[in-house]
């Protein structure tokens, strides 16, 4: 188990170093995040000055809804992207017969991947732009440590959600012989019931209460509202990261009994 633990750490410490190296990449997506950063936050400002309360929200509780989700844009994925092509690539040409073999658990391996991923993209494309929108808006984020840690919490989780998410719409391409479609598919739901297009909580009726439930939420809305310190106490904070982890539990388990089903007979798609 040791050993494990130990291949894992430096599965995840080799991620975080990949993407280090892609420096102008980085640079370009800092840049990117910056700039629709802006176009989202005045979007928000001519909206909440319609509507100073809209969902819940206040304008700089809004706008700092904004520049969290250009924080974790890259983290959590939210776009897409990661080991996710990659991994179907290998399904593909048939090498993901090669990482079985591995004395490692194929779902585990890449989970450790991802999350040193993650924390790359959180420290080298998440700091700045909110660090830019918290200069140039009047964002309400918290004082107490304590709130940033919770945040934090909630991020892992996110990360880990996001990576079930992915990993389940790789794993098709077992069955399909391109998995570009099921890439745009998950990508578009994860833009929509995250949070990033609005707050869950703009969505009307019986909408916004399906979208609050969905494991999509985990993404952006449950980060986002821990940041904003919007669950006052201990229960109410522990609620949401639980519905996280309960999420991350379920969708981990459903994608290793979709593996298991799918390597039962591996079948090489060409290559």
């Amino acid at each position: 188990m040791r050993r494990r633990s130990g291949l894992y750490r430096a599965v995840a410490a080799g991620g975080f170093r990949r993407y280090a190296t892609y420096r102008l990449a980085t640079a370009a997506g800092v840049f990117t995040n910056t700039v629709f950063g802006f176009i989202y936050a005045y979007t928000f400002v001519a909206l909440w000055s319609q509507r100073p309360q809209l969902g819940g929200y206040d304008q700089a509780q809004a706008l700092t809804f904004v520049w969290t989700g250009q924080a974790l844009i890259g983290a959590v994925s939210l776009l897409g992207g990661g080991f996710q092509e990659e991994l179907q690539e290998r399904i593909r040409s048939g090498d993901v017969a090669i990482d079985l073999y591995r004395p490692a658990d194929l779902q585990m391996w890449w989970l450790a991947s991802d999350a040193g991923r993650a924390a790359f993209q959180l420290l080298g494309r998440g700091v700045v732009p909110l660090a830019v929108g918290a200069l140039a808006f009047e964002l309400a984020l918290p004082t107490r440590p304590g709130t940033w840690l919770l945040f934090l919490g909630s991020v892992a989780l996110a990360v880990v959600v996001s990576f079930a998410i992915r990993y389940l719409i790789a794993l098709t391409a077992f069955w399909l012989l391109d998995g570009s479609g099921m890439n745009m598919f998950g990508t578009l739901l994860a833009i929509f019931f995250s949070g990033m297009v609005l707050p869950l909580t703009v969505f009307p009726g019986g909408l916004g209460e399906v979208a609050r439930w969905l494991p999509w939420a985990a993404l952006l809305q449950v980060p986002a509202d821990v940041l904003l310190g919007r669950h006052e106490g201990v229960a109410a904070v522990a609620g949401v990261l639980a519905f996280q982890a309960g999420w991350a539990v379920v969708l981990l388990l459903l994608g290793r009994a979709v593996q298991s089903l799918a390597t039962r007979k591996v079948v090489v798609q060409g290559g």
